[in-house]
């Protein structure tokens, strides 16, 4: 199965090309920049139109309208052929993904998890998971942000992943900084932000086979 890694477009989707082609394409969230429900709908909309049998999409931080009006953006997901995961699974051609939107408390963000809520949200993810979706990194995976000399990735995030016994891939996306791919413990952690630091919607998509 040949995967296709985006996260973080920010609304800036129109000024990404060349995206590869590929069995299934996953958004490891921040779709949209104001987090409103005409940007969220226009951005689902554009995910719809990509030639991927099939597209997953998660939340992230900036996407207050998955948070706040979640029936309409998931029946908009719907309609539009685009599989929405919150906290949820689904499995493609055998294989199982695990799709979570939540990150480490910061400003006042949608989808903030203080470490209770953090851990609870993992325990949900089953042991028999092949590819993890979460918005952030587990913590000390690609999660630097050198501006501020912090690793800010998720304590809970790393510390269910050694219960995953069938884990191939773990895409997330939240640390622009992070972007890149990196294989660790027989795992393929998949860093995919579009964005730069500077928000220029300018890193390649990433690409894995499992």
């Amino acid at each position: 199965m040949r995967i296709v890694c985006i996260s973080d477009t920010h609304s800036l989707h129109d000024q990404i090309e060349g995206i590869p082609h590929g069995d299934v394409l996953i958004h490891a969230g921040d779709l949209t920049g104001s987090g409103r429900i005409p940007a969220g709908f226009e951005a689902v909309e554009w995910l719809s139109q990509l030639p991927h049998r099939h597209k997953i999409l998660i939340a992230g931080n900036h996407d207050f309208c998955f948070e706040d009006y979640s029936a309409w953006m998931r029946e908009h997901c719907e309609r539009c052929e685009v599989i929405y995961l919150e906290d949820e699974s689904t499995v493609i051609d055998g294989v199982k993904f695990h799709g979570s939107p939540w990150t480490p408390r910061f400003r006042d963000m949608a989808y903030n998890a203080d470490p209770a809520l953090a851990a609870e949200k993992m325990r949900l993810v089953p042991a028999d998971t092949d590819v993890l979706i979460t918005h952030g990194p587990p913590r000390g995976v690609m999660d630097y942000v050198p501006e501020d000399d912090l690793h800010v990735g998720c304590l809970s995030v790393e510390a269910r992943i050694p219960f995953l016994k069938s884990l191939k891939a773990h895409v997330f996306g939240h640390i622009h900084e992070g972007y890149g791919i990196l294989e660790k413990g027989g795992v393929v952690y998949v860093n995919a932000s579009t964005c730069t630091e500077r928000y220029k919607p300018t890193n390649p998509p990433i690409v894995i086979d499992i």
